[in-house]
């Protein structure tokens, strides 16, 4: 290599057999050449075979991987360090060990950053083995995004293209006495001090490898050694950045994913003592950091579960998370043009919460809506020549659901409802009339509604959807009712001998409930019924007119 390299790869390594080689294969493999490379990498102590590894990368590339060998440090933020301080390239960039790079990754990078006078450059990245990587970032490319306004504090890991420059200039390195999220200080800070962050969101530059082992730092860490890790980014980042909606942005995220983790499903099984100094550290944060406008960005679940957190009801955050587990999401209760999440806590003085806590505030609420709402039971009810479809289902909301409606809809169901299993109609679509009777009651054991329909039938060839509608905190919500697991009724003949029609009730599918009618064809009539109809055209033709 001559000259001053477009760019050098920082790789932190620390036991990462076999995944070493494909991450080194495909730094070595870069587009970019060699000629425009620098690979540093620092051997953190390896004991399973990755330092010769290095070793024989280093032999067989010499002019363009740098290996230094040191004893372990405990974590990733040492050896980076240490690679920082050598690092000759125009730009820096950091790769796990664990991790590889699309073969195009620097060179779109590199061209991308001199393109627009980019500081920061994020790269696509995708997970790999389940590895979750937060996906909204990539949506577009983005010459020039911030802290505020998009999803970038929810992408603080350092694997992205730094201008070094910038990193010398700041003096900015990585916290060596952090287990736990060592890259975000750096990250932050430099995306602060940047004068321009991309995003390249067209090339998957980065594939995130979650280990067979799950021997990541990431999964590793204890509870408590993640909260002061989190305390101390937290108090970072407010130190470098003024109150407002740039610092909100960036602390949103560690309320919603650090914070919001140590209080998941295994938290109602540790020792009361740890259950006691995991609130009472989140209650320090929250008292300094949740401001209002933190707290109504959050979905509603990791809300609850913080703000019981902060009001040290052990208790009721034990029973919220068990109920979901358990349960999943709890009803809504419906009351005016208000909704809220009924948690345990809910209008509770012991919890002595704010209604706020436990409202939905901009929530999407389709999701949750489809998970509750059930079929209980379905029949016919037939009289005369009609028909009506009848229906009992449960819907997971309580308070004022008098305007629940149950409708039969022709035509598939909207593919926006698909994911969620429901939709939100467009703003001003008011719920439909009701057809037949309808009417609500409060369910046995007082955590739901059930809607009783009874909606005649009408005489034509169709496929009808079963579906509720339902006003929820202003919006009116369209949820395929679900039937899967449930008994359906047999099919019924109906109408009369010159229009039989048939009735049946199935589930399609996705385990939605259908109902379809159509006519029999040709109509069936029995020998005796034409022979009657036949004598009655013969005496009718044969009838002597009546004298005037």
């Amino acid at each position: 290599m001559s000259g001053v390299p477009d760019v050098s790869v920082v790789v932190a390594v620390y036991n990462t057999m076999p995944y070493l080689t494909e991450c080194l294969d495909s730094l070595v493999g870069q587009s970019i050449g060699r000629d425009r490379l620098e690979v540093v990498a620092v051997d953190d102590g390896s004991t399973d075979g990755s330092g010769a590894e290095l070793d024989r990368f280093a032999e067989r590339y010499p002019d363009t991987v740098r290996v230094i060998h040191q004893a372990n440090s405990g974590g990733p933020a040492a050896p980076s360090n240490r690679a920082l301080d050598i690092a000759t390239g125009r730009y820096v960039y950091f790769v796990g060990a664990d991790d590889h790079l699309g073969e195009e990754a620097l060179e779109r990078l590199v061209a991308y950053a001199d393109e627009h006078g980019s500081d920061v450059v994020a790269g696509r990245m995708a997970g790999v083995n389940g590895r979750y990587v937060h996906q909204a970032l990539y949506r577009e490319n983005a010459p020039d995004v911030g802290l505020h306004g998009s999803a970038l504090p929810f992408t603080l890991s350092n694997t992205k293209l730094f201008r070094r420059e910038l990193v010398e200039q700041h003096k900015l390195r990585f916290p060596e006495h952090l287990p736990v999220g060592s890259d975000q200080p750096f990250t932050i800070e430099a995306c602060v001090r940047a004068r321009r962050i991309s995003v390249l969101a067209d090339y998957t530059c980065y594939y995130a490898v979650r280990r067979g082992d799950a021997g990541n730092i990431t999964y590793r860490a204890d509870h408590l050694s993640r909260l002061r890790c989190t305390a101390e980014i937290m108090d970072f980042t407010a130190g470098l950045i003024e109150p407002g909606q740039e610092r909100d942005a960036v602390l949103r995220r560690h309320f919603t994913w650090e914070l919001a983790k140590l209080v998941q499903d295994d938290f109602p099984g540790l020792d009361r003592a740890l259950q006691r100094d995991l609130c009472a550290g989140i209650a320090r944060l929250a008292d300094a950091y949740f401001t209002d406008g933190i707290r109504d960005a959050m979905d509603v679940k990791r809300r609850v579960r913080i703000c019981l957190a902060r009001a040290g009801a052990v208790d009721e955050l034990c029973a919220a998370i068990t109920f979901e587990k358990l349960h999943g999401a709890p009803p809504f209760v419906l009351d005016g043009d208000r909704a809220y999440a009924r948690y345990p806590g809910f209008r509770d003085p012991r919890a002595g919460l704010a209604d706020r806590c436990f409202e939905l505030v901009g929530e999407a609420v389709p999701g949750r809506l489809a998970q509750g709402t059930e079929l209980l039971a379905s029949g016919w009810e037939q009289s005369g020549g009609g028909i009506a479809y009848t229906a009992s289902v449960r819907v997971p909301v309580l308070g004022d659901v008098d305007g629940a409606v149950l409708r039969l809809v022709e035509g598939a169901v909207p593919a926006s409802a698909d994911r969620p299993g429901a939709r939100r109609l467009p703003a001003g679509h008011a719920l439909p009339e009701p057809v037949g009777e309808q009417r609500t009651e409060p369910a046995e054991d007082g955590a739901a509604t059930v809607l009783h329909a009874r909606v005649p039938l009408r005489r034509r060839d169709a496929e009808l959807s079963v579906r509720v509608y339902l006003d929820v905190a202003g919006s009116t919500y369209e949820i395929p009712v679900r039937g899967r697991g449930r008994p359906m009724p047999l099919s019924r003949r109906w109408g009369g001998s010159d229009d039989p029609r048939r009735a049946a009730a199935t589930v399609d599918g996705k385990g939605r409930v259908v109902v379809a009618t159509a006519r029999m064809h040709p109509p069936r009539t029995s020998r005796a019924s034409r022979m009657r109809s036949a004598v009655s055209r013969v005496l009718k033709s044969s009838r002597v007119p009546k004298r005037r």
